[in-house]
């Protein structure tokens, strides 16, 4: 998906810059880029490749390089950032977390009016620079960020470095966050507030869908107020969200507790031993699973983490199983001859699952029950950049409805019923093809519930297609 910092401060801002954009590292991992401006030597700015290292040792070396006052910083899954542009409102550093479905659509319609767009080597276009051109379309930034909002069809949110301060611009629906921080001489934000912590930076404003702020480095100015709908991604808590994260004043491990202590209370019929997350955001939605069913919680698998990344990332399916396999280690001795409870957030197209849950019997395990955080994935995400799937036939609902069905897309809508005939031999199926001897997703209103605001302000979309702007 992916994740970015900015901070404005009175003394030189590399250290928080470096260490706040670490700190967005779990949101991707294939690139990842830093911007500072300084009155006297201007703009500075390098980007790496990420896809074999991580952001904090490609960066570590050449922190002396950079100097100033004010920085973003970005990790990204796409396009190699920051951009930096020079142009009539000015010079500046861009940083983008954007879905851009109409990419080649808008690309032709800037080649007709006369600008050009440079190419990654494999000859795509480049989706921030694309953004950038849109910017200065406008007679001032705000002018030009409502261009993107107007134009882009998917979702994009943005810090731009200027030399005079940083401009954050959510996406118009906020499908992503961006939170500000504040501490004494600097102010800051962040996709996650979970940087703002080691920092020292206090929460001080969640920006709304469409809002745009400006900071310096003795506070915030609101350039253009929030709108009025909003449509936050809801795998922001069941998945992307590190534990210490709030995303609309909602705590991330708080709400998969309770996503697990409802989900739990509700299973009273299975008959376990005890409950155990798979790591990462298994975990705290299988503390909640416990406590809600009244079972003890065990570390019965846990994750290798120095060398391992998320496995999401690889575009190719090989190395995305063996990232899977090797990253996680169960443990025997406390999987023999037990019945467990084993809770993930979600899932995608079950390869991993179902070689885990191998493993899992073949450890001693007596009986292997799933259950998961969010309810069956069935739509691609139109939104924002979730998986490498390349099509939504990838997704292990989708094959288990085109073998019933003789098509994926036949009676959708019907197996997205919770609890309906299909949906029930849906899961029911997906079981039996993951060896496990039972499969529970949880409801759409569990989540809902969960997170505490109201269901139209919370995209489902993966879920349930729910969405009246597809792909506004």
């Amino acid at each position: 998906m992916g994740g970015f910092f900015g901070t404005v401060s009175e003394k030189p801002c590399v250290a928080d810059l470096f260490y706040g954009t670490d700190y967005q590292s779990h949101l991707g991992t294939r690139r990842g880029g830093m911007a500072t401006f300084d009155k006297e030597k201007g703009f500075k700015r390098s980007i790496h490749n990420l896809e074999s290292t991580y952001f904090r040792t490609k960066f570590e070396d050449e922190l002396s390089d950079f100097c100033g006052n004010s920085g973003i910083g970005v990790i990204s899954d796409t396009d190699a950032q920051p951009l930096l542009m020079n142009s009539h409102l000015g010079r500046f550093a861009l940083v983008t977390v954007a879905k851009i479905n109409n990419l080649e659509e808008l690309a032709n319609q800037l080649l007709s009016e006369g600008m050009h767009l440079s190419e990654f080597s494999s000859g795509r276009i480049n989706p921030t620079e694309l953004i950038a051109l849109l910017i200065i379309k406008g007679k001032d930034y705000v002018e030009g960020i409502e261009n993107v909002y107007r134009m882009v069809k998917g979702s994009c949110s943005m810090l731009i470095l200027t030399e005079d301060g940083i401009i954050a611009a959510r996406d118009a629906w906020g499908r992503t966050p961006i939170v500000v921080g504040k501490k004494e001489g600097a102010m800051a934000f962040a996709s996650e507030s979970t940087a703002f912590y080691n920092l020292g930076f206090d929460i001080l404003h969640y920006i709304g869908p469409g809002e745009i702020v400006k900071i310096q480095s003795d506070g915030m100015q609101v350039l253009r107020q929030r709108n009025e709908k909003m449509q936050i991604c809801s795998f922001l808590w069941v998945y992307y969200g590190f534990p210490t994260s709030n995303f609309e004043g909602v705590n991330t491990e708080a709400m998969r507790n309770a996503c697990g202590r409802a989900m739990g209370s509700e299973d009273k019929d299975t008959d376990a031993d005890f409950a155990s997350g798979i790591p990462d955001s298994g975990v705290g939605f299988a503390v909640g699973y416990a406590e809600g069913h009244e079972i003890p919680y065990r570390r019965a698998i846990a994750k290798y983490t120095p060398t391992w990344p998320r496995s999401f990332t690889p575009s190719n399916q090989e190395m995305r199983s063996l990232v899977a396999k090797m990253k996680l280690i169960a443990n025997k001795e406390m999987l023999q001859g037990k019945k467990v409870v084993f809770c993930d957030d979600s899932i995608v197209r079950g390869t991993q699952l179902r070689d885990t849950t191998s493993e899992l019997h073949g450890l001693g395990a007596k009986e292997v029950h799933m259950r998961i955080a969010c309810p069956p994935l069935l739509y691609a995400c139109q939104f924002l950049n979730f998986t490498a799937s390349k099509s939504e036939l990838e997704l292990i609902t989708r094959q288990v409805i085109r073998d019933f069905e003789g098509d994926m897309n036949k009676n959708v809508e019907a197996y997205a019923k919770t609890d309906s005939p299909e949906y029930n031999r849906m899961v029911a199926e997906i079981a039996k093809r993951l060896h496990l001897d039972s499969l529970k997703f949880a409801k759409i209103e569990t989540i809902v519930n969960a997170v505490g605001l109201p269901k139209e302000c919370i995209c489902t979309h993966c879920f349930d297609g729910s969405s009246s702007h597809t792909l506004e």
